[in-house]
Order: structure tokens, then sequence, then C-alpha cells
């Protein structure tokens, strides 16, 4: 079970067999994307449309929702 002090939170999954999540790493922001299928998965950072990671805001070490 996660707790305060885990650094990395799923915030979205999608799917059983074949899963996307997305993770925010709650000392950065940054948004992660993480997909598998099978025995292959991967994990990437979330872009918008300049190319810039999506950042979520993080107050005291924590995301905000």
């Amino acid at each position: 079970m996660a707790n305060s002090k885990d650094r990395f939170k799923k915030i979205y999954k999608q799917g059983k067999m074949t899963v996307t999540e997305i993770w925010v790493d709650q000392v950065t922001g940054i948004n992660y994307l993480y997909h598998v299928d099978g025995y292959s998965g991967g994990l990437t950072p979330l872009l918008d449309r300049d190319g810039k990671p999506v950042v979520s805001p993080v107050v005291n070490g924590c995301q905000e929702y």
C-alpha cells in the first residue's frame, strides 16, 4: 500500500492486459507515461505539444490535485 513517503504516485490507469498508466514524481512534479503489453513495457516522460515535460504543481513535497 502506498504511503506519504512514496516518491511516485499513480494518478491514472487504463486496461487490464495491456496497461497504460500515468505516474507523477512527487518531488519534481514531472508526469511519466508507463505502458506494458505482455512481457514488454516502457516508461517515458509525458510531453506537452511543445515537447516539454508535463509538470503538476508540488506543494510541500506532495502533489496537489
